[in-house]
């Protein structure tokens, strides 16, 4: 279906939502595309960091107690 659409296309759908909603409105809705986008990255990246730094933690006592001779 979106394999039909092509620059021409693109431009009516844009100039239709202009019209529609205004710039300012799209404007802001862009805003808070980015936000989400920024927030998505910043997650995914606190997210690694915690599991890597969980995985550290985990792997730091690897040796076997030693046992007392009797």
């Amino acid at each position: 279906m979106l394999n039909n659409i092509g620059p021409m296309g693109l431009i009516l759908i844009a100039v239709v939502v202009l019209v529609l909603f205004g710039r300012g409105k799209v404007s802001s809705l862009m805003g808070e595309v980015g936000k989400g986008i920024n927030a998505f990255k910043k997650g995914v990246k606190e997210e690694a960091e915690e599991l890597e730094n969980k995985t550290a933690a985990d792997a730091v006592d690897v040796t076997p107690k030693k046992k007392d001779k009797v």
